[in-house]
Protein backbone atom coordinates (compact mmCIF):
# COMPACT_ATOMS: atom_id res chain seq x y z
CA UNK A 1 0.00 0.00 0.00
CA UNK A 2 1.23 3.50 -0.72
CA UNK A 3 0.34 6.70 1.12
CA UNK A 4 1.20 10.30 0.37
CA UNK A 5 2.85 12.57 2.93
CA UNK A 6 3.49 16.27 2.51
CA UNK A 7 6.65 15.87 4.65
CA UNK A 8 7.99 12.53 3.36
CA UNK A 9 6.48 12.19 -0.13
CA UNK A 10 5.17 8.79 -1.23
CA UNK A 11 5.63 6.08 1.38
CA UNK A 12 5.24 2.35 0.85
CA UNK A 13 3.69 0.75 3.91
CA UNK A 14 2.18 -2.57 4.88
CA UNK A 15 -1.32 -2.43 6.35
CA UNK A 16 0.05 -4.56 9.21
CA UNK A 17 2.38 -1.63 10.14
CA UNK A 18 -0.49 0.79 10.72
CA UNK A 19 -1.35 1.87 14.23
CA UNK A 20 -4.98 2.17 15.25
CA UNK A 21 -5.83 5.05 17.57
CA UNK A 22 -9.53 4.51 18.29
CA UNK A 23 -9.94 8.06 19.65
CA UNK A 24 -7.33 9.76 17.49
CA UNK A 25 -5.02 12.35 19.01
CA UNK A 26 -5.97 15.55 20.79
CA UNK A 27 -6.80 17.96 17.98
CA UNK A 28 -6.85 15.13 15.42
CA UNK A 29 -9.70 13.01 16.73
CA UNK A 30 -10.82 11.94 13.25
CA UNK A 31 -7.36 10.61 12.32
CA UNK A 32 -7.49 7.02 13.52
CA UNK A 33 -4.84 5.29 11.40
CA UNK A 34 -1.19 6.26 11.71
CA UNK A 35 2.23 5.00 10.76
CA UNK A 36 5.32 5.54 12.94
CA UNK A 37 8.34 6.66 10.89
CA UNK A 38 11.94 7.09 11.95
CA UNK A 39 13.53 10.47 11.43
CA UNK A 40 16.43 10.34 8.99
CA UNK A 41 19.58 11.59 10.65
CA UNK A 42 17.97 12.05 14.07
CA UNK A 43 17.44 8.94 16.17
CA UNK A 44 15.87 10.95 19.01
CA UNK A 45 12.79 11.95 17.00
CA UNK A 46 10.21 9.81 15.19
CA UNK A 47 7.11 10.89 13.30
CA UNK A 48 3.48 9.83 13.54
CA UNK A 49 2.17 10.22 10.01
CA UNK A 50 -1.59 10.18 9.49
CA UNK A 51 -2.61 7.64 6.85
CA UNK A 52 -5.74 9.61 5.94
CA UNK A 53 -4.38 13.17 5.96
CA UNK A 54 -1.12 13.65 4.07
CA UNK A 55 -0.41 17.01 5.70
CA UNK A 56 -0.51 15.66 9.28
CA UNK A 57 2.83 14.41 10.61
CA UNK A 58 3.57 14.82 14.29
CA UNK A 59 7.07 14.59 15.80
CA UNK A 60 7.35 12.37 18.88
CA UNK A 61 10.10 11.37 21.30
CA UNK A 62 10.56 8.89 24.08
CA UNK A 63 10.10 11.06 27.18
CA UNK A 64 12.52 8.86 29.13
CA UNK A 65 15.39 10.05 26.91
CA UNK A 66 14.95 13.52 28.38
CA UNK A 67 13.32 12.80 31.77
CA UNK A 68 14.84 9.53 32.96
CA UNK A 69 12.46 9.03 35.90
CA UNK A 70 9.31 9.86 33.91
CA UNK A 71 6.28 7.79 34.91
CA UNK A 72 2.83 8.15 33.40
CA UNK A 73 0.06 7.56 35.94
CA UNK A 74 -2.91 6.35 33.90
CA UNK A 75 -6.30 4.99 34.92
CA UNK A 76 -7.00 1.27 34.55
CA UNK A 77 -9.95 2.12 32.29
CA UNK A 78 -7.64 3.84 29.81
CA UNK A 79 -5.06 1.05 29.96
CA UNK A 80 -7.81 -1.49 29.22
CA UNK A 81 -8.24 0.15 25.79
CA UNK A 82 -4.78 -1.17 24.83
CA UNK A 83 -5.68 -4.85 25.45
CA UNK A 84 -2.34 -5.41 27.18
CA UNK A 85 -1.01 -8.93 27.70
CA UNK A 86 2.16 -9.75 29.63
CA UNK A 87 4.25 -10.41 26.50
CA UNK A 88 3.21 -7.19 24.70
CA UNK A 89 5.72 -4.45 23.91
CA UNK A 90 4.60 -1.14 25.38
CA UNK A 91 6.05 2.30 24.66
CA UNK A 92 5.39 5.85 25.81
CA UNK A 93 5.77 8.71 23.33
CA UNK A 94 5.54 12.46 23.86
CA UNK A 95 4.45 14.94 21.22
CA UNK A 96 7.11 17.52 20.34
CA UNK A 97 6.17 21.16 19.83
CA UNK A 98 8.17 24.24 18.95
CA UNK A 99 8.03 27.39 21.05
CA UNK A 100 10.20 30.02 19.42
CA UNK A 101 13.52 28.23 18.93
CA UNK A 102 12.92 25.78 21.79
CA UNK A 103 11.57 22.28 21.24
CA UNK A 104 9.37 20.94 24.04
CA UNK A 105 7.82 17.59 24.91
CA UNK A 106 4.30 17.26 26.23
CA UNK A 107 4.59 15.01 29.29
CA UNK A 108 1.03 15.73 30.45
CA UNK A 109 -0.66 13.87 27.59
CA UNK A 110 1.59 11.05 26.35
CA UNK A 111 0.77 8.50 23.70
CA UNK A 112 0.72 4.93 25.00
CA UNK A 113 1.59 2.40 22.30
CA UNK A 114 1.00 -1.33 22.43
CA UNK A 115 3.36 -2.17 19.56
CA UNK A 116 2.45 -5.85 19.68
CA UNK A 117 -1.18 -5.10 18.87
CA UNK A 118 -0.59 -1.94 16.77
CA UNK A 119 -2.88 -0.06 19.12
CA UNK A 120 -2.30 3.37 20.69
CA UNK A 121 -4.12 5.95 22.78
CA UNK A 122 -3.32 9.44 23.96
CA UNK A 123 -4.09 10.01 27.63
CA UNK A 124 -3.98 12.84 30.12
CA UNK A 125 -1.97 11.66 33.12
CA UNK A 126 -3.41 12.00 36.60
CA UNK A 127 -0.24 13.35 38.24
CA UNK A 128 1.55 16.66 37.85
CA UNK A 129 3.59 16.70 34.65
CA UNK A 130 4.73 19.59 32.46
CA UNK A 131 2.77 20.35 29.32
CA UNK A 132 5.93 21.72 27.68
CA UNK A 133 9.23 20.35 28.99
CA UNK A 134 12.18 21.89 27.08
CA UNK A 135 14.25 19.32 25.21
CA UNK A 136 18.02 19.43 25.11
CA UNK A 137 18.48 18.47 21.46
CA UNK A 138 22.01 19.59 20.70
CA UNK A 139 22.32 19.11 16.94
CA UNK A 140 21.03 22.34 15.34
CA UNK A 141 20.29 20.63 12.01
CA UNK A 142 18.35 17.89 13.80
CA UNK A 143 16.33 20.52 15.63
CA UNK A 144 15.38 22.21 12.35
CA UNK A 145 14.33 18.88 10.83
CA UNK A 146 12.35 17.85 13.93
CA UNK A 147 9.97 20.77 13.90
Amino acid sequence: MQIQSSRFGKIDIQSSDMLLMPHGLIGFETCRHWILLSSEGNEEVAWLQSVAQSNVAIPVVSPRRFARNYRAHVSRRELALLHIHTEDQLYILSVVSKSGITLTANLKSPILLNASRHLAIQVVVTDEQPLAMPLGLTNAAAVRRAA
